[in-house]
């Protein structure tokens, strides 16, 4: 059983490993979490699996922590992204949260025409992920790649991931769960123009596809859309 404290570091793990909180850390433990020297801590690093740690010294800014046993082996994760239009802050927020929560492995910020917003805090989000890593015990925190044009992204797309469209009021075929790599997007509030959509079409790794008869926020059918994708997995 993991401890109720888990936290992501950088550092290799292994038994004896020595490492280095950050001060953020620091203060998470001996401030808000009230731990002390030695006390148990989760740790991970998305190679090496989960390793009980105990608190080694615990300082105002500082604290060291020495991995015991490995808890976990390290798993194999959905291979799932999220290409995503970024929305205002809290929903963007949100969607990086829950979409680290089930377990997509790469978030894609796309610009498209109806975008509102462009530019993104990437540290900002990557510390969101982070937490929400920690919090929902996976063993990874997902890559969060810069914001490219939608048309930059298709350029450069691997054709053996299957990229599934979540279209709104379009004749398609609903969400089914992914067999083998895969990728949704989800378009911005008032959703991808006609002109976008007759592009994405063209591709042959663009599956169109629907999320019901009801028109979501682009945040409910991020979440949603990659719940259906991966409805059969145990992952």
């Amino acid at each position: 059983m993991s401890p109720s404290i888990r936290l992501y570091v950088t550092e290799p793990l292994h038994a004896g490993a020595s490492i280095e909180a950050t001060t953020a850390q620091a203060h998470y433990l001996r401030v808000v979490m009230r731990r002390g020297v030695g006390d148990a801590v989760g740790i991970f690093n998305g190679t090496d699996g989960e390793w009980l740690s105990r608190i080694a010294t615990l300082g105002r800014d500082r604290a060291r922590l020495v991995a015991e046993t490995q808890l976990r082996p390290q798993t194999e994760e959905p291979d799932l992204w999220l290409l995503f239009a970024p929305l205002k802050r809290d929903a963007t927020d949100l969607v990086v949260q829950k979409a680290t929560e089930l377990g997509t492995a790469r978030l894609m910020p796309v610009l498209t025409e109806r975008a509102n917003a462009s530019r993104l805090n990437l540290v900002r989000l990557t510390a969101i992920a982070t937490e929400a890593a920690e919090q929902c015990e996976r063993l990874t925190v997902p890559r969060i790649d810069p914001a490219r044009r939608l048309a930059e992204v298709l350029a450069a797309w691997p054709d053996k991931r299957t990229l599934v469209v979540a279209m709104e009021r379009a004749r398609a075929p609903p969400i089914r769960p992914a067999n083998g790599p895969a990728a949704l997007l989800v378009g911005p509030e008032g959703g991808l123009t006609a002109g976008e959509l007759d592009g994405l079409v063209r591709h042959p790794f663009v599956q169109p596809a629907t999320l019901g008869p009801r028109v979501l926020r682009a945040e409910t059918a991020a979440i949603a859309g990659l719940a259906l994708l991966q409805a059969q997995s145990d992952r």
